[in-house]
């Protein structure tokens, strides 16, 4: 079986887009231009990640649903790898000095270093490093 390499996009209402790009800008992402308007906003998070950032009334186009109201539930987390302790670090410090709150409380064992936040919108995020003998 020859299994082509897929892309993953993650919908994400938000409420203020601009706001929400400027939150991951400060913390080290980028945007895509050509897939990013006033309605919505393709963060890049590696070479066939994305999060597509959509404003609500624009998210509601996908879905008859209701939108999560993520101060009392959760609809997701999403995680993303890092190469190293310092680089979870890194990574969340900026998320948290951009603004974003703790999501949940540092794991760090032998198996893996993970440490959450949560975005302006409430969107819960975990960084994570395993350590190559705790994959093998």
């Amino acid at each position: 079986m020859n299994v082509q390499a897929r892309q993953i996009f993650v919908n994400l209402p938000v409420k203020n887009l601009e706001r929400s790009k400027a939150f991951f800008g400060e913390i080290g992402f980028e945007f895509d231009q050509q897939m990013t308007d006033e309605k919505g906003a393709c963060m890049i998070i590696g070479p066939s990640i994305y999060a597509i950032l959509l404003t609500e009334d624009f998210f509601k186009n996908f879905s008859k649903r209701e939108i999560a109201d993520t101060t009392s539930s959760a609809e997701v987390i999403t995680a993303i790898s890092a190469n190293s302790k310092a680089e979870v670090d890194e990574l969340t410090n900026a998320a948290f000095k951009a603004g974003g709150q703790q999501a949940s409380e540092t794991m760090d064992d032998e198996s893996i270093y993970l440490k959450s936040f949560k975005d302006l919108d409430g969107h819960m995020w975990e960084v994570f490093y395993r350590p190559q003998e705790a994959t093998e």
